[in-house]
């Protein structure tokens, strides 16, 4: 596979290792204050009672609980809620109050501060309201204190944010079987571009988030941060991933081509990187020959969907901004709901849902009216 190389992109005066560039590391901007809060927070929330002497043995276990803590609610998730706390404190003393002890009026005030902007700050809307007031609940939780959502201010304030800024949900397009197999053909057949097929077609195959993509390693127990593995068979692939909702296992079938397949993808990058141990999907150097040790961000899935669908023309009949608007990671899940042919059950599974009903949001073409109830009244 010597003819697998690709140029890459040279940054000017820059003397940093053949690396992809990556923006999955945000920049430390906050304030010492602020920085100094979340430590403090961070060190406080687990810790020895005070009439228990310290050892090194008792110091390794604070530590080893801590890590078992943060490890309860997954890392983006643990990423939001930090930005909302922060968020929260941030504004709170800004209006000349403190956030510690909790204040049902004062997170009512927040929450219609949010809904309805304030200075250089938009409004915000509905469900992300919601999440901030979780990320508030989870955040006091964690210092010992109690936030009830359902208390008579903060439940009455919302409903009435709900009831005049509450919109549909803006859904995600889905990348159909035509769209996925344009999306392909537009990569290069370097290393890179064998990877990043790969991605696309185990992604739309296994209706995977993009998290669960990159957090794929080779076997069980490679790294400390796998989120599961594989084990290529016969008649395909399985995955065993721990996912948002738990462990699950999904099979994905061998393809009727090898150009659409996506084990045989799957087993062409992992052959030709060298990849027997470790995370699957990892970056490549610059010239693409040669795939490095660190495992891929899952932005780099959505920067590929985005990409992709610029090259291969998929809506073109829209601005270029609007077509990046419409597809996310998302759309890979909801391409293989809306195009599998299959009982509903069986996409349910593959995509790890509690209920059909979560299933049929996925389901952007389904047969709305199969069940036509206006008819079996008599009407």
């Amino acid at each position: 596979m010597d003819s697998l190389t690709n140029k890459g992109t040279k940054i000017e005066g820059s003397e940093a290792p053949e690396v992809e560039i990556s923006s999955s590391a945000p920049e430390d901007t906050s304030t010492g204050n602020e920085r100094d809060e979340r430590a403090t927070s961070d060190a406080a929330s687990i810790a020895l009672p005070a009439h228990v002497a310290g050892s090194g043995t008792l110091n390794r276990l604070v530590d080893t609980t801590r890590d078992y803590a943060r490890a309860s609610t997954a890392e983006n998730t643990n990423k939001a809620y930090a930005a909302d706390w922060k968020h929260f404190a941030r504004w709170c003393r800004l209006k000349g109050t403190d956030p510690l002890p909790p204040s049902n009026e004062m997170v009512g005030l927040y929450l219609a501060d949010l809904a309805t902007g304030s200075g250089s700050s938009l409004a915000l809307s509905v469900s992300t309201i919601e999440r901030r007031l979780s990320g508030l609940a989870w955040n006091y939780t964690q210092r010992g204190f109690s936030l009830d959502r359902k208390n008579r201010h903060i439940a009455t304030v919302l409903a009435g944010i709900k009831r005049q800024h509450a919109r549909p949900p803006v859904q995600k397009e889905a990348i159909l079987p035509a769209d996925i197999l344009a999306m392909v053909a537009t990569l290069p057949h370097d290393l890179r571009g064998l990877r990043d097929r790969a991605i696309l077609l185990i992604g739309y195959a296994g209706g995977l988030r993009r998290s669960e993509i990159v957090s794929l390693d080779v076997h069980r127990d490679d790294t400390p941060d796998s989120g599961g593995w594989i084990e290529l068979l016969k008649d395909g692939t399985l995955l065993t991933l721990n996912a948002k909702t738990g462990w699950r296992e999904v099979e994905i079938g061998r393809g009727s081509t090898e150009q659409s397949c996506p084990v045989h993808a799957l087993e062409q990058w992992l052959h030709f990187a060298r990849i027997d141990f470790g995370p699957v999907f990892v970056r490549t150097s610059r010239d693409g020959k040669r795939a490095l040790d660190r495992r891929l961000s899952d932005k780099h899935v959505a920067r590929l969907i985005k990409a992709t669908v610029l090259k291969s023309g998929i809506r073109s009949d829209l601005p270029e901004q609007d077509r990046l608007a419409l597809f996310s990671g998302h759309s890979l899940r909801a391409g293989l709901a809306s195009s599998a042919e299959v009982d509903e059950r069986y996409v349910q599974k593959q995509l790890g849902h509690a209920s059909a009903e979560m299933t049929r949001r996925y389901q952007r073409r389904r047969d709305r009216f199969r069940v036509n109830l206006t008819k079996a009244a008599g009407l």
